[in-house]
């Protein structure tokens, strides 16, 4: 056999297998990310970097307790990151490590999560809202109608910003990514003769926008208490919570996906309305 050949075959073998280890790293780095094991993590760097300034400056005590410290090190980092740990595990078990929807399809997941338990709070007590989620098109001529929030998108926050006779209580709620980025918002209303009379002012501003723009407007009727969905000039009225979910997932996880692709001057002019 060509030692040749099996010195390119052993070189392969070596380069395939930094990529495999690179990769599981850069993975779980990714799902560590947010987490307070980042801290912890530059917490042991610190120790292994006095262990080898203790190597390098023949320091004999230091090194002893830093070798001690070493010994019981891998029980210690089990226990400190047993949280982490086992999100690791879980997420290999669902075979999503190696996966490529990683941290945003989290936080997708989060922010629909957010928004439905919310919707489902309003919907039972019968309390108007309008929700407007924007994605490429962007809103800032309607953010400017209503009054500053910039805040983390949350239920709670929402529902107290639609409970009846508070401030805000009219008007649209508008959202980018994970911000609430102003509340009490005037939307345009839909001039579409077609359109139910059944529909009332909400109904049509969540259309009225959509015709204007690629948002998306989720509406809870306060006459009725029923969800509904509106988008490119259309609307599903009564719509059900799985099918909510699912249409806000794939579209907003769609516009996130666009965002990452789009050149960074366009992501900025976007945002800047």
């Amino acid at each position: 056999m060509d030692l040749r050949s099996l010195t390119v075959s052993g070189t392969l073998r070596e380069i395939i297998d930094i990529l495999i280890v690179s990769y599981v790293i850069y993975k779980l780095l990714v799902l560590l990310r947010g987490t307070r094991a980042i801290q912890l993590m530059k917490g042991i760097l610190i120790v292994v970097s006095t262990w080898a300034v203790s190597i390098w400056l023949h320091l004999n005590t230091l090194q002893w307790m830093m070798n001690q410290m070493f010994n019981i090190g891998v029980i210690a980092l089990i226990i400190i990151f047993q949280p982490e740990l086992r999100r690791a595990l879980e997420t290999l078990g669902r075979g999503k490590l190696f996966s490529r929807s990683t941290e945003e399809d989290h936080l997708v997941h989060e922010r629909v999560g957010e928004v439905l338990k919310a919707v489902n709070y309003l919907c039972k007590r019968k309390i108007g809202a309008l929700l407007v989620f924007e994605r490429e098109t962007g809103l800032n001529e309607f953010i400017e109608s209503g009054i500053p929030i910039h805040a983390e998108l949350g239920s709670e926050l929402m529902i107290n910003i639609f409970i009846p006779n508070t401030p805000l209580h009219d008007g649209a709620v508008i959202i980018r990514q994970n911000e609430i980025v102003a509340a009490g918002c005037y939307l345009p209303l839909s001039e579409n003769p077609f359109i139910s009379k059944e529909l009332g002012t909400r109904h049509r501003a969540a259309i009225g926008v959509s015709e204007t723009s690629d948002a998306i407007s989720v509406i809870v009727s306060e006459e009725t208490g029923q969800v509904s969905l509106a988008m490119n000039g259309l609307i599903v009225r009564d719509i059900k919570e799985e099918s909510l979910i699912s249409k806000l997932y794939d579209e907003l996880r769609m516009k996130r996906k666009n965002d990452e692709k789009a050149p960074f001057w366009k992501r900025r002019s976007r945002n800047a309305g």
